[in-house]
């Protein structure tokens, strides 16, 4: 078998790039976003141990394992990516539990209509579809986390990086024209697969005014709760009115879909988790 190459200039939704990556990233591991100790209390809350679990964009991420160990016995996990699918089958080849399948999450057919109970997306796969360099350039992030995305982007991608930037920059991280309706392909599928009441769970850094949008399209019908936690390692200001408030209580939302104007985001770089509950139509 040759070995993939990153300096091929892949888009993020390909599953070439992806190949390429998790080759040379062979035997390691990596959780976008959170841990599991942090999203835990929400797993626990919304999505109970016994349910039909699909985990979308797995990665070589350990979630899927840690939630084995805290009682959760179905868990099927999809990628993209046919390396590291077969890499994490003979990882957790001892974890019955927990099933690996290579798919592109904008087609999902191999499975039937309301075949799950729960979706957990940790961000990995919506960010890969609207692409890290349209997240960069496009969302009103602080220039501090631009900086600190640019960081890792040049650690964890390494040569693959230096290749897109001599080609244009930033501009070359940014997706193809049809970056919109692979999200809208993705979400409809989530939705398909979805049982009435089931639970879509994504947890992203896009704040409503980005996100609600894409979930709200056409041919779905979600109740919403919106929860945001700090990143890690993020330190609350003594006293401060974030850091009385508990993560575990919702964020209300306008009927717009948006974060109200007086709610005070502490850290400027949190992660937001969205907790889709599939409504009858």
């Amino acid at each position: 078998m040759n070995k993939p190459s990153l300096s091929n200039t892949y888009e993020y939704g390909d599953a070439e790039y992806w190949d390429a990556r998790y080759w040379e990233q062979a035997g390691s591991s990596f959780d976008w976003y959170q841990r599991f100790s942090a999203l835990r209390p929400f797993i626990n809350k919304f999505i109970p141990s016994c349910s039909k679990i699909l985990m979308v964009g797995c990665g070589n991420a350990r979630i899927s394992e840690d939630m084995v160990k805290d009682g959760y016995v179905d868990i099927m996990n999809i990628d993209i990516s046919s390396i590291v699918i077969e890499m994490m089958r003979k990882r957790c080849m001892h974890i019955p539990q927990l099933k690996y399948l290579q798919m592109d999450v904008r087609d999902m057919s191999f499975f039937e209509d309301e075949s799950f109970d729960s979706v957990i997306d940790k961000g990995f796969c919506f960010s890969m579809i609207l692409c890290f360099g349209a997240l960069l350039e496009n969302l009103e992030l602080s220039k501090h986390y631009q900086l600190m995305n640019l960081l890792f982007l040049f650690i964890f991608f390494g040569d693959a990086l230096l290749t897109f930037l001599y080609e244009g920059t930033l501009d070359s991280l940014m997706c193809s024209t049809d970056a919109s309706f692979s999200a809208f392909l993705m979400i409809e599928e989530v939705n398909r697969l979805l049982k009435p009441g089931g639970i879509y769970m994504l947890i992203t850094y896009g704040d409503p005014s980005v996100r609600i949008p894409h979930l709200n399209q056409p041919g779905c019908c979600w109740k919403i709760t919106l929860y945001i936690i700090p990143r890690a390692g993020f330190e609350s200001v003594v006293g401060s009115s974030s850091s009385l408030r508990s993560v575990m209580e919702p964020v209300p939302l306008t009927e717009e879909g948006l974060l109200a104007p007086e709610y005070v985001l502490e850290d400027p770089d949190s992660h937001y988790i969205y907790i889709c509950k599939k409504m009858e139509d």
